[in-house]
């Protein structure tokens, strides 16, 4: 049995601040976009619990309220949101050819990438049971809640660099786990952390477990060395061991780095494809935070709608 091919004018892939930011601005310009979820409706932000850096919200939200707050808006202007996860796509001739649940097939005339990026995990029993409650990949997102207590961070880049020292002007103490004898962020990083006093390096260290039955209370780690261990008493624990943009998809049908972050042209949202656009955390390895991620994501539609008035 043959399927009509469906065709949309702005197809959006992804539905987090970006997307649904995105789907926003493209809905209100009349392009009557089709957002597919992914695989975790919402992104990262489902998975965070109170989000206060974002304007707008003087008391805070949830992430998930926060997502769900953004949908509606979408929603409300037109926007169709579908449950589904792009499986396929065909990049080589315009209108694109779009694959959904490896059933479902769709041309677009743009498509928008909003696909987001996933914190790198330990991939530990107590670190899934506590997320939210103590474990956190985001340092500028949940630190404050922690402080002038003691912390723990794992990593050694300088991302984990970075967030140890965000965390040493708000909290008593750093721990900084690291699993080797040495730091790979660069010399100036390494330096900074080196120097403050309110950071512990604990090399060659391992995460065991993390303790707590409603939230943290401590981490109980292990000298890979010597098989010492020992328990750190912390109100909180940070992953900082890298993103994956959700871009797998995409592979070798779009510039990217070695990392996998879709390319754009500085100061757009264009790829190398022309009517592909990229927007939010798939390639953001900067700055990660929802609020660039739905700036981006506005950009994104206004380019989308640029390139479909000169097609015309």
């Amino acid at each position: 049995m043959s399927q009509e091919t469906e065709t949309i004018k702005v197809l959006i892939i992804g539905s987090g601040p970006a997307g649904y930011t995105a789907a926003i601005y493209a809905s209100r310009a009349g392009l009557s976009p089709v957002l597919y979820t992914g695989i975790q409706p919402g992104g990262q932000l489902t998975i965070t619990n109170d989000v206060e850096n974002y304007p707008g919200y003087p008391d805070g939200v949830m992430g998930p309220q926060m997502m769900e707050d953004f949908r509606k808006q979408a929603e409300r202007f037109g926007t169709e949101v579908r449950y589904g996860v792009v499986t396929q796509v065909d990049f080589s001739q315009r209108p694109y050819k779009v694959l959904v649940d490896d059933s479902k097939s769709i041309q677009a005339e743009t498509v928008i990438i909003s696909t987001g990026a996933s914190a790198k995990w330990l991939g530990i029993e107590s670190e899934t049971r506590l997320n939210g409650k103590g474990v956190s990949a985001c340092a500028v997102c949940d630190g404050f809640f922690f402080r002038g207590k003691d912390v723990a961070i794992v990593g050694g880049g300088d991302t984990a660099c970075e967030e140890a020292s965000y965390l040493a002007n708000i909290c008593n103490k750093v721990y900084m786990l690291v699993r080797r004898d040495e730091l790979r962020a660069s010399q100036i990083m390494q330096k900074r952390v080196m120097n403050n006093p309110k950071i512990e390096i604990l090399w060659n260290h391992e995460t065991e477990e993390i303790l707590g039955e409603e939230e943290v209370n401590g981490v109980r780690v292990k000298n890979n060395q010597t098989g010492e261990e020992k328990l750190l008493d912390v109100a909180a624990f940070f992953v900082a061991i890298g993103h994956q943009p959700n871009t797998d998809v995409f592979t070798g049908l779009i510039d990217m780095d070695e990392n996998g972050y879709i390319q754009t042209k500085p100061g757009s949202t264009k790829t190398n494809i022309p009517g592909v656009f990229a927007c939010g955390d798939a390639q953001d390895h900067e700055y990660r935070q929802a609020v660039t991620a739905a700036g981006t994501g506005c950009m994104a539609a206004l380019d989308a709608e640029r390139f479909l008035s000169a097609q015309e």
